[in-house]
């Protein structure tokens, strides 16, 4: 069986993607899988650079075929930050607390209690053959001072997907059929689905 390495130790965001894979016939690897890894460095001006990059260079340490995605936030009234620096905006070391509070002190410092914003993802497959196999996805919504919900990761709780509820009160099945990954996921799967049948 096809072994697929996905590029990410955020266990979250592996079960997210693991949950969407189910169905291709390989088995899923994460990084945690592996002793002592180093980072990419993630160098990109893009998402889609970042994706490639990261899915490139897993695919030489591991030897296997890796799937990547480099994924974020755009805030309008911050004119699109903190897009491709989400996962750091705070800071190398950062995690969602604090990146979380530098948005609220972001939106805090030009008076905006809303804005329109959306999540992104870029999805990059490298095969041990070097194929190469991009796929993107976007939702739209706004983000907001007031934090809702425990579920999700990242700027969830603050992202929200229409009135009133965020990305962090909906259930992993529906933000899978939502959601900026699971949109570049299912475009990823149909082209996966021809590689390995």
């Amino acid at each position: 069986m096809k072994k697929i390495v996905l590029a990410s130790k955020n266990l979250d965001k592996v079960k997210e993607m693991r949950l969407a894979l189910q169905d291709l016939p390989v088995e899923i690897l994460s990084l945690a899988d592996f002793d002592e890894m180093p980072d990419a460095v993630e160098d990109g001006a893009t998402f889609e650079e970042n994706a490639i990059i990261k899915a490139k260079f897993f695919s030489e340490q591991t030897g296997l075929a890796c799937l990547a995605d480099d994924s974020g936030l755009e805030v309008d009234a911050l004119n699109g930050l903190p897009g491709v620096h989400s996962a750091r905006f705070a800071g190398w070391h950062a995690d969602d607390h604090t990146n979380n509070q530098k948005l609220l002190d972001e939106l805090k410092k030009i008076c905006a209690e809303e804005s329109k914003a959306a999540y992104r993802c870029a999805l990059a497959f490298v095969d041990t053959d070097g194929t190469e196999i991009l796929t993107t996805g976007k939702i739209g919504g706004k983000i907001k001072t007031v934090a809702k919900g425990s579920g999700g990761f990242g700027y969830d709780p603050y992202f929200y997907i229409d009135a009133n509820r965020t990305m962090a009160e909906i259930s992993p099945a529906e933000k899978n059929e939502i959601s900026h990954r699971g949109a570049a996921l299912r475009k990823m799967i149909l082209k996966l689905k021809g590689r390995f049948r």
